[in-house]
């Protein structure tokens, strides 16, 4: 699929290993939003691959200029999860477009959701009777099909309202699997946030950073700085973190973590 960064690892050798599912869309901004979309999604493929990690995209629905409205993929790898779980909530950017003649720096916004794969011993049970489960054909940038076969899939969860989809591959039986994963996933989330009154207040906020609804970073390209929200820290060099170096970030949530 077009502006996907290639993976070092194959996806299938690492079976077995800690996953996390990415969820990215476009919000506030238009085109701009979406082509913020690709550039995170180019940032977390290429630390994924720093670190060893397989990659796949799930689903995806690309622009009309080559960003993406929204893109779901999946990274495995040691620490996949621990390390990407506080990525989520709402993510700024402040720059000037390209399409931009007066040189105004526009500000847009993406949210992006963590979600963790459930291991088998968190396995979700899933009711067939509980799904309603439809087909259609495929679509690339525009809305045109990219496929003359019903290979894409769509799945309600009619108990929860869930519904996910995936059109990413050719083959329907692999968008229903690659959909049933996204499902398993936002189901375990659910449970989870369900038990977040157990835990200690700290936890709690912990766990709260991964809301959605939360601004949680800034891009800032006029000032080369990248701020996050939620720990009031910020860094420089954007253009080498937004390259795939997002060692610094993780350090310092690490860091803070370890003293929670």
């Amino acid at each position: 699929m077009e502006n996907q960064p290639q993976t070092e690892k194959p996806f299938e050798a690492l079976q077995g290993k800690q996953s996390v599912i990415i969820e990215m869309r476009a919000g506030a901004g238009g085109d701009e939003a979406g082509l913020f979309v690709r550039d995170l999604y180019r940032m977390y493929s290429k630390y994924a691959t720093s670190q060893g990690w397989g990659q796949r995209v799930l689903d995806s629905s690309q622009s009309d200029i080559g960003g993406y409205k929204e893109i779901v993929f999946e990274l495995q790898g040691p620490g996949a999860f621990d390390q990407m779980q506080n990525e989520g909530g709402v993510q700024r950017v402040q720059r000037i477009p390209k399409t931009e003649k007066q040189g105004r720096v526009h500000t847009s916004t993406i949210t992006v959701a963590v979600l963790k794969k459930p291991k088998k011993s968190e396995e979700i049970i899933i009711s067939p009777g509980d799904l309603k489960i439809d087909t259609y054909k495929a679509s690339g940038p525009g809305g045109q099909y990219v496929n003359k076969t019903e290979s894409a899939i769509r799945i309600t969860h009619k108990p929860s309202g869930i519904v996910v989809t995936s059109q990413s591959e050719r083959n329907q039986l692999q968008n229903k699997e690659n959909a049933m994963n996204v499902l398993a996933a936002k189901l375990l989330q659910q449970q989870e946030e369900a038990d977040l009154s157990k835990l200690t207040e700290a936890r709690r906020e912990q766990i709260g950073w991964a809301k959605r609804s939360e601004k949680t970073r800034t891009y800032n390209f006029p000032q080369n700085r990248i701020t996050d929200h939620r720990i009031n820290k910020s860094w420089h060099n954007l253009e080498k973190i937004i390259d795939g170096d997002l060692a610094p970030i993780m350090k310092a949530f690490r860091n803070l973590e370890n003293r929670i």
